[in-house]
């Protein structure tokens, strides 16, 4: 296995537990709390749970096509940017940067596998 698809590997694998693990770990309670503070209503969190699980198998299978994978990079991307936005208008600035660490390595996922997918040309 090249250098690259390590990394690869290793950076999708973190970003996925990162963004999906979090819904499951965390008390419940609070999820729902934050759900009803931020005035979304009740089944949004379970459809971003539902949301979640369909894009990481959708990345972290390799047979699944490159479009519908880019589309799950674009849709966790659109979350976890609209996440930060939320909780910074509602919690706070300190809360609002949170949701960007997972962001940042979702874009080196990404980088990496554009690199591993298209010419460099592409990049």
């Amino acid at each position: 296995m090249s250098k690259e698809k390590k990394i690869y590997w290793t950076v999708t694998i973190i970003a996925m537990a990162l963004i999906v693990l979090p819904s499951y770990f965390a008390p419940k309670e609070y999820l729902v709390e934050t759900i009803r503070r931020m005035q979304f209503p009740d089944y949004f969190r379970v459809e971003l749970d539902i949301l979640k699980i369909v894009g990481a198998i959708l990345i972290l299978i390799p047979v699944i096509p490159t479009m519908l994978k880019e589309w799950s990079y674009v849709g966790f991307g659109i979350l976890l940017l609209s996440a930060s936005l939320a909780h910074w208008l509602v919690d706070g600035a300190a809360k609002g940067i949170a949701p960007l660490v997972p962001f940042s390595i979702l874009c080196v996922s990404y980088y990496y596998f554009r690199r591993l997918h298209y010419s460099s040309e592409a990049i």
